[in-house]
């Protein structure tokens, strides 16, 4: 049987490389969009303030993207070395949009890029704009289909279980593909990286706002950022709804989770603001909530109930029992293929099969499954109350509070009179890290909550690893946070200096303090 040590230190690593690579990621799928509204301002006013604009927010764009890539390219690797059951298992179906997000990564995204920065004396107008703008989509399109194979792990549609080859078949590559969760997924995560890309524009002009310096410039970004920030966040809460639509369908463990929800509420369930979780006792010492609002986002109806954690159990542990009997019936099958008793009976209880593999990490034989183990089984299958319930409210509250400033920017630019309120230039410098808080935490939710699955209820996480040692683990461990965290201080010492410098980096001769740059360069 594998260690859970093993198991731990696998799902540590796979998620302190994906948390590092998601650093870079939402910022380049809103900025790419600023700049093809920038250059669209260009081409159409032919004013060269705002090709400046294109090429100063692009340089930026650019060192983002460059880290980006680069530590995107290990996560796909981890899913051979670190998860190689896991890649084995389901690699039918999640090899697909992961092979083809490689082609949009390395083919389509990186040409534009190169075409962006180089091509701006060797394309006409029109042709540049249309450069970025593909770029623009390559890079959505990118982030699409790693979330179309996310969203198959956390709602796996289109695939079943073949005795035959002992794994995940594909059966339904359009289910796949047009998967509620995935669909939902990548409109809520884009629409975040907008509003990631939104703020740091924002916050950049208004530091330059805040020093009166670039002023023209500064003023036209932040209008920018304003709108497109707006217009972001707005998507993000409503397309967040939706989210948690899918989820109430597919994954009622993780809403259940999330709302500290021990048990059934009466039709439509309250939206609890905040609430005193007691673990041990499996309940809720206080609470403070909104009544109906839950039932409304998770069920869209008023006489639907959500069911609690206690009622999910009781329904998980028949499903781990009615398990036992999917493996059994599998173990007889790999000894022989042609057992027709036994392929009636997989056939009977297969639906089952990933609740009964969750007893592998207690025994290797289904005959001497103890209720102690089928009781250890059930807990395990609903992940901890406390951290899902307060990251998703950190998630939500900097939402709404990003809300209200994208709004108060918006309002001060229609009217003009942003370059007269200091407090609000300062609100939004300070707000800068807002964005990358929510989309860590957002994550954080999405795959803490989908515990103890890979493939939610389909394969459990600790059939999944590697055989590694432990060791080993620790060395690559270490490594890739030493290395990463070398990347993340490159890369702000890169923004921090340009933006610092501002368009004046341009060397055109139109912007502030290029003395300065000339002069320190000479």
């Amino acid at each position: 049987m594998i260690s859970e040590q093993l198991v731990d230190l696998s799902r540590l690593q796979f998620a302190a490389t994906a948390m590092y690579h998601f650093l870079f990621v939402p910022l380049t799928l809103g900025m790419v969009w600023l700049l093809v509204i920038m250059e669209s301002v260009y081409v159409m006013t032919g004013k060269v303030i705002w090709k400046d604009m294109t090429r100063f927010w692009g340089k930026l764009f650019g060192i983002n993207f460059a880290l980006g890539v680069t530590t995107g390219i290990t996560l796909e690797f981890q899913f051979g070395t670190n998860w190689a059951y896991y890649s084995h298992y389901v690699g039918d179906i999640f090899g697909a949009p992961l092979a083809i997000e490689g082609l949009m990564a390395f083919f389509l995204e990186s040409t534009f890029i190169g075409l962006f920065f180089f091509g701006w004396d060797r394309l006409s107008k029109t042709q540049h704009l249309l450069v970025t703008t593909l770029m623009a989509i390559g890079t959505n399109l990118s982030a699409l289909w790693i979330l179309i194979a996310n969203g198959w792990m956390q709602n796996p549609v289109g695939a079943e279980f073949s005795y035959e080859t002992m794994r995940m078949e594909m059966v339904d590559f359009w289910a796949v593909i047009f998967n509620p969760d995935a669909q939902a997924k990548f409109v809520h995560t884009v629409s975040a990286g907008y509003v990631t890309g939104a703020m740091f524009v924002l916050s950049i002009s208004s530091w330059y706002l805040l020093k009166g310096r670039d002023v023209e410039f500064a003023k036209r970004s932040f209008r920018v950022a304003s709108a497109f920030g707006l217009a972001s966040v707005l998507s993000v809460i409503v397309l967040g709804d939706e989210s948690g639509y899918t989820v109430g369908e597919a994954q009622q463990t993780k809403m259940a989770a999330l709302e500290a929800m021990w048990e059934t509420e009466p039709a439509p369930a309250g939206l609890k603001l905040i609430a005193g979780i007691n673990e041990a006792e499996q309940k809720n010492d206080w609470e403070v909530e909104i009544p109906y609002v839950m039932g409304l986002i998770g069920t869209r109806s008023l006489n639907k109930e959500i069911p609690g954690i206690h009622e999910i159990k009781a329904k998980n542990r028949d499903r781990v029992i009615r398990g036992i009997e999917a493996v059994k019936a599998l173990e007889a099958l790999r000894k022989d293929r042609n057992d027709e008793g036994a392929k009636q009976v997989f056939e009977q209880y297969k639906a089952d099969l990933g609740f009964g593999l969750l007893l592998k990490k207690y025994t290797t034989d289904m005959g001497e499954v103890s209720t102690e183990m089928i009781d250890k089984a059930v807990d395990s299958t609903v992940p901890r109350v406390t951290p899902m319930f307060w990251s998703f409210r950190v998630m939500v509250g900097l939402g709404f509070a990003m809300l209200a400033l994208f709004a108060l920017t918006f309002w001060t630019s229609l009217k003009g009179i942003f370059t007269q309120r200091p407090w609000l230039l300062r609100t939004a410098l300070w707000m800068l890290p807002a964005p990358w808080i929510a989309c860590e935490v957002g994550w954080f939710v999405a795959e803490y909550g989908r515990q103890p699955w890979t493939i939610y209820g389909v394969l459990p996480t600790h059939l999944s690893v590697s055989t590694l040692s432990v060791e080993s683990l620790y060395g690559s461990l270490a490594g890739f946070i030493g290395f990463y965290t070398v990347l993340l201080i490159v890369e702000m010492y890169l923004m921090v200096k340009f933006a610092r410098m501002g368009p004046g980096s341009l060397g055109t001769g139109r912007y502030d303090r290029e003395a300065e740059h000339h002069t320190a360069h000479a």
